[in-house]
């Protein structure tokens, strides 16, 4: 099993890797066969291109901009392209037109507002996350279609090659990787046999694809948009867009630490950076996929705590990454990243593993320590919904990523303090969290159907006690 560092961590922008930024690249792979289709051959007068959102992307996708991910999409925009753009702006002007052209000059008729449909019926059977796009002749017959899933972290699958997974990403062969580790057990004791830590068996395996100085420049590329992301979180004020009105509260959080730092704790550093960056998330500003838009401040906030606090180094952010990275591809490869499928177990949960592995990497730990690491902060997850308020990725998404990155650093202190010997390993945790999600009811799974979400707008009543 092989996923890159560098496809695992993608920079683009909020609110969500799988409702905006999977969607995005769908809808910008679509418009590039229909330009393959009409080049070269007799076209009718009319064309139109329809967009269909099913399952999750249906029921939640407009708190998560999935029509504005759709709308970019078709005009030739990427997540990555769009990271150092006004986004706004530029989606209220291509929101307006009804028209797109392709081969030069064939028009083909797209009008966001009508020709984006939520249908919030049973979902398509292969997975939660299905968009059907169409090219139709003015009879309305079909004349071009392809039906796209996005799987989590930004990916997409089609149709045709998602009976081909084995997990929910395509990955490439193990005969491809000098260490083809498939499971933790597996990283545990190759790291054993051939006497390199996880972050030496990950880096080589990525250099047998990209160079060396390649793959840094990549590390260096991502921790730099995980800080800016971060930082300009803690300088912003304001309230996040989407109608629930909620205050922006790490600049105020950040402020109060710095003013008194003396009674500041490590909980508030972490929550004041991982609130940051999901709340630039929430805006639809830059983040990066860490594994999800929706756990994306997670691994941002333990970094930059051990880089200001603890004078981590550059190559331990890249040691850092790349661990992180290897634990991440674990979980996917076994369970899965995304919320629709698992709930935020997967998100979350994934990614507090994900930095506590990485924490406990560059703090010394051997590799039976990382795993220890990983598997206490997943399993102290386990069972967790995703049940976003409003169908937006702010409440309790903010708040939740400061606990995941508390739980991320008490669980490398815990690991690094033993000898990595422990009761349950994370590969039987990584598959309770896959039979967890499979068990999970659809309400609690990116629907807003339940949970929390259920009671927005609810009057509720609280008995004192």
């Amino acid at each position: 099993m092989f996923i890159s560092v560098l496809d695992l961590f993608k920079i683009g922008i909020g609110p969500s890797s799988s409702h905006t930024m999977g969607p995005m690249v769908a809808a910008k792979d679509f418009r590039d066969r229909v330009g393959a289709f009409v080049t070269g051959q007799p076209i009718p007068p009319y064309l139109q291109v329809r967009c269909t959102l099913r399952g999750s992307l249906a029921f939640t996708g407009k708190g998560h901009a999935t029509d504005r991910a759709v709308t970019l999409g078709m005009h030739e925009h990427t997540p990555r392209g769009l990271a150092a753009l006004d986004v706004n702006a530029l989606f209220q002007q291509l929101w307006q037109q009804t028209t797109f052209h392709v081969g030069g000059n064939i028009e083909i008729h797209f009008n966001p507002p009508e020709d984006i449909i939520f249908d919030k019926g049973d979902p398509l059977p292969e997975h939660p996350n299905g968009m059907i796009f169409q090219l139709l002749d003015g009879t309305g017959k079909t004349l071009l279609t392809e039906t796209y899933f996005s799987i989590g972290g930004g990916f997409i699958t089609t149709l045709a090659q998602i009976d081909q997974l084995v997990a929910p990403i395509k990955m490439e062969t193990t005969q491809t990787c000098g260490f083809p580790f498939e499971t933790a057990n597996q990283m545990m004791q190759m790291s054993i046999d051939s006497g390199l830590s996880v972050a030496a068996m990950k880096r080589s395996n990525e250099q047998e694809r990209i160079s060396e100085g390649t793959l840094n420049e990549g590390l260096d590329a991502i921790w730099g948009a995980m800080r800016t992301c971060l930082e300009k979180g803690l300088a912003a004020e304001g309230r996040l867009p989407g109608g629930l009105n909620i205050k922006r509260r790490a600049h105020a959080l950040y402020r109060q630490l710095q003013e008194n730092p003396q009674k500041a704790s490590l909980n508030d550093w972490l929550c004041a950076y991982a609130m940051a960056v999901n709340e630039e998330n929430a805006a639809g500003h830059l983040v990066v996929t860490a594994p999800t838009n929706g756990a994306a401040g997670v691994i941002p906030a333990v970094i930059y705590y051990a880089v200001k606090h603890e004078g981590a180094t550059q190559e331990q952010v890249r040691d850092f990454l790349l661990v992180a990275g290897a634990i991440g591809g674990l979980i996917k490869h076994n369970s899965s990243i995304s919320g629709a499928e698992v709930g935020c177990q997967g998100e979350v949960g994934s990614a507090s593993a994900m930095a506590a592995a990485g924490l406990c990497a560059i703090k010394g730990g051997g590799s039976a320590q990382i795993e220890n690491a990983a598997e206490i902060a997943l399993e102290h997850h386990l069972g967790m919904t995703c049940d976003p308020v409003g169908g937006l990725v702010q409440v309790p998404c903010i708040e939740r990523n400061g606990f995941g990155a508390i739980k991320a650093y008490t669980a490398a202190s815990l690991a690094i303090r033993g000898d990595g010997q422990h009761f349950m390993s994370l590969d039987n945790c990584i598959a309770a969290m896959k039979q967890t999600g499979l068990e999970m009811s659809v309400k609690y799974k990116e629907t807003s159907l339940g949970g929390l979400a259920s009671l927005h707008g609810m009057t509720v009543s609280i008995t004192e006690c």
